[in-house]
């Protein structure tokens, strides 16, 4: 099964490398990017047939390594 993870910022926590990319997109003429976030992409296989328990083997991943479950939030699909 493969996992794919995408983590980003909680609303409300500052975003500076967002908001570089924002500067940067309208010093470069494209005046309606605003409100930029970046986040982290992840594909993982994962070596499970039963599909709960490895939707429970990648929650546990993301809360103890792939994502700061304190500042970041997490979403995944299994394909």
């Amino acid at each position: 099964m493969k996992a794919k993870v995408h983590v980003t910022l909680k609303q409300g926590i500052l975003d500076p490398q967002g908001k570089a990319i924002e500067h940067a997109l309208d010093s470069l003429g494209f005046k309606n990017a605003a409100n930029v976030r970046v986040g982290k992409y992840m594909e993982l296989d994962i070596d499970e047939k039963d599909r709960a328990k490895a939707e429970a083997e990648v929650k546990k991943m993301c809360e103890k390594l792939l994502a700061n479950t304190i500042i970041e939030e997490y979403r995944y699909e299994l394909t």
